[in-house]
């Protein structure tokens, strides 16, 4: 019995030796306490919750080397590997964890459309429903503060910077022609159906060291990662309709869509102001491929469009009128790979390829344009740990522009071939949830002028309070000459401008406040020394202006239930020398004053979103032959009031319609004066207003799906 109870002893002695303690105290990085943190052997149950001092302390029988993990949310994981019999009295320093919801942002010129931003100004459902919009994503994101009205157009303007200023990308990758061709006073549109997008970055200034060769803005489009399920959309419209399928399997999908558009049905019910000899035709398809690899995802987009009309303008010099015939084909695909390397390291990788072929006539004037353009990127990313990310990468652009022109008279052929080169490398630091940084440099070569051009990027974040921060941001963008003076004379140089941005953001419970000053210097913009570009031109860089302003917005989905609302303001003041401009002034296409109230209800009992838009746009400059004063006019205010209604049938069928301009306000957008005076000495003119004052548009849309409850009211 004895020697029993001596053997019992010495085995719990035995192991009670065997034991090793395990202590420490974690705090964060300002040495307070952490209390409730989690300390564990990785692989055992033997660990400790630190208490409101932040201490820990168990015991364990494990041996050798082995791994402590501390974790507590809001903070970065930490693990060390050590002897065991090392593990006492730690004292364990926790970094906050960046990727907190509550963590520091950097805003400053950038908004996002994207149903995975931590701080989203708007969603993607919201870039399709807006009642202006049309289903264009383009008109959603000109209710934002920062862009001009210019109803003729229908591209971006953005902070006194002209159209072709803002340049697009498609999961990275370059955009060469992103809207159809039209003719003067009728608004173009983007290509690209805005369904198969789930994110959307849209920079008025500030951006990043990535994106080059844009003066004013970029806008960022990603496409769908992987659909959810298999699934057909059909469409049927008062100017055409659509098809499209979505065909899913484990690791791979692939989305088709096709739609045609004919306007001839719809003007002989509601005409416009021009003598149409053939309406608006068009057909677009588009497909994309998914493929989803070990460590990534590949991607395959292709879109095509073909569009033509025929039609006569009024004007006031032509007694009969200017005839005026279009013809365009357009192909665009893009590749793009996204991917891990592991060890910290990721990859974006793609190649874009555009061709476009233009034919017009004008007055028997004959004008064929061909564009060959291509862009290929590659880019690298190191993530250090949730505080130090670094990315560098090098890229590509490459186009070849021809036009032919021919007219009784004579036949003439001429052109460029551009190519451009960049590398460019940016550092993410974020040195706790309430600061971030973000530092790069980008250098482009332009072949054509000979240039380099080092260009610095940075921004900067600071949390004030819980809800709100302030960011600034500044940066050198530079840009060459567009094709319409490139094909004239391409050794122009590249122009400039540096932005200077400050920001401040508040979000809270369904409500963001937004307000932003800005100023932008251009210098060495092209001027010309003729009415028009062309070969009798002298060209050179000696333009120069400025564009400063404040844009304020709020958007609020909470106070009210079933409601969704923003509201938009800017204020722009800016002068240019540009061009054939002869003082420096205010350009024909920025507004003073834009503002934009969007509203959105769901009515319960009538299965029913309704919504509104509004928009006012102070008067923009014209230059009156009759007065000494260039560019000293203006127009009268722009005023719009859109809505729209979209009625669930049943769950998959919807009926929509919409109405813009519903008060039938009569805006001008400009007027065109006679090349010579009257009897009276004085140059007779006439309002250039848009060629109809409303759109009517009705639309059943029918989603056939695995579930039974997806429908097309995100597509509308």
């Amino acid at each position: 019995m004895q020697t029993l109870i001596k053997f019992l002893i010495l085995c719990l002695t035995t192991i009670t030796f065997a034991q090793t303690t395990i202590n420490g105290k974690v705090t964060d990085s300002k040495n307070n306490p952490i209390a409730g943190a989690n300390v564990y052997l990785d692989g055992t149950y033997d660990g400790d919750t630190t208490n409101d001092n932040g201490d820990f302390n168990f015991t364990t029988i494990e041996k050798g080397t082995q791994t402590l993990i501390i974790s507590y949310l809001a903070y970065e994981t930490k693990t060390m590997i050590a002897e065991v019999s090392t593990l006492e009295n730690l004292q364990i320093k926790l970094r906050d964890d960046m990727g907190a919801l509550d963590a520091v942002v950097i805003t400053a010129g950038t908004f996002e459309a994207n149903d995975n931003s931590k701080v989203s100004v708007l969603t993607s459902l919201d870039v399709v429903t807006t009642a202006s919009a049309l289903g264009d994503f383009v008109g959603a994101l000109q209710t934002l503060p920062g862009t001009s009205t210019v109803a003729e157009d229908g591209r971006l303007f953005v902070r006194g910077g002209a159209a072709e200023e803002t340049q697009i990308f498609i999961d990275g990758i370059r955009v060469f022609t992103p809207f159809t061709p039209t003719v003067n006073n009728l608004p173009t549109r983007g290509r690209y159906s805005p369904f198969l997008f789930d994110g959307i970055t849209f920079s008025t200034g500030g951006y990043s060291a990535e994106y080059g060769n844009a003066l004013s803005s970029v806008l960022l489009l990603n496409s769908i990662d992987e659909p959810d399920q298999n699934k057909t959309d059909i469409g049927i419209m008062t100017v055409g309709g659509s098809l499209g399928h979505t065909k899913k399997w484990e690791k791979s999908s692939v989305s088709v869509s096709a739609s045609y558009i004919n306007l001839a049905p719809y003007l002989e019910v509601y005409s416009d102001r021009n003598d149409w000899k053939k309406p608006y035709e068009g057909a677009q398809g588009e497909a994309i491929f998914r493929q989803r690899l070990n460590n990534g995802i590949f991607k395959f987009y292709s879109a095509f469009d073909t569009a033509n009309f025929e039609l006569i303008q009024e004007d006031i010099n032509i007694t009969e009128g200017v005839r005026f015939k279009l013809n365009n084909r357009n192909f665009y695909a893009n590749t793009s790979y996204h991917g891990s390397l592991g060890n910290g390291w990721s990859t974006e990788t793609g190649l874009s390829y555009t061709i476009a072929r233009t034919n017009v006539n004008v007055i028997g004037n004959a004008i064929e344009d061909t564009e060959n353009s291509a862009h290929l990127k590659l880019k690298l990313k190191k993530r250090f740990n949730s505080q130090i990310k670094l990315s560098f990468g090098a890229e590509h652009f490459t186009t070849k522009f021809e036009e032919a022109f021919t007219n009784q008279e004579f036949d003439v052929s001429y052109g460029f071939t551009s190519n451009n080169t960049a590398a460019f490398v940016e550092s993410d630091i974020i040195f706790s949830r309430k600061f971030a940084l973000k530092l790069g440099v980008r250098a482009d070569h332009y072949v054509l002028s000979d240039e380099l051009r080092i260009a610095p990027r940075a921004s900067v974040a600071y949390k004030t309070s819980k809800n709100g921060q302030l960011s600034l941001a500044y940066g050198n963008f530079y840009q060459n000459a567009n094709s319409g003076i490139l094909k004239f004379n391409f050794e122009v140089e590249t122009q400039n401008t540096s932005h200077y941005i400050m920001n401040y953001q508040h979000v809270n419970d369904g409500k963001i406040f937004r307000a932003e000053v800005y100023r932008k210097e251009y210098d060495n913009l092209i001027k010309f020394d003729t009415q028009m570009e062309g070969f009798d031109s002298n060209y050179d860089n000696s333009g120069f202006g400025y564009a400063q302003g404040l844009d304020l917005f709020f958007r609020d989905n909470k106070s009210i239930k079933n409601v969704d609302y923003w509201l938009s303001y800017s204020y722009l003041d800016t002068e240019r020398d540009y061009r054939n401009f002869p003082e420096q002034a205010q350009p024909n296409f920025a507004n003073t004053h834009n503002f934009s109230a969007v509203a959105k209800y769901w009515i319960e009992d009538w299965k029913s979103q309704v919504g509104f838009a509004y928009t006012f746009a102070s008067g923009r400059p014209f230059n009156n032959p009759n007065t000494d004063e260039f560019l000293g006019d203006m127009t009268k205010s722009f005023n719009s009031l859109s809505l729209n209604w979209a009625y669930l049938i049943d769950q998959q069928k919807i009926l929509y319609l919409s109405v813009n301009n519903v008060l039938g306000f009569r805006n001008i957008n400009g007027y065109q004066y006679a090349n010579t005076p009257n009897a009276n000495g004085n140059f007779s003119r006439r309002a250039l207003r848009p060629a109809a004052d409303q759109f009517f548009f009705i639309g059943f849309f029918w989603t056939i799906s695995e579930n039974g409850t997806d429908n097309q009211l995100d597509n509308l």
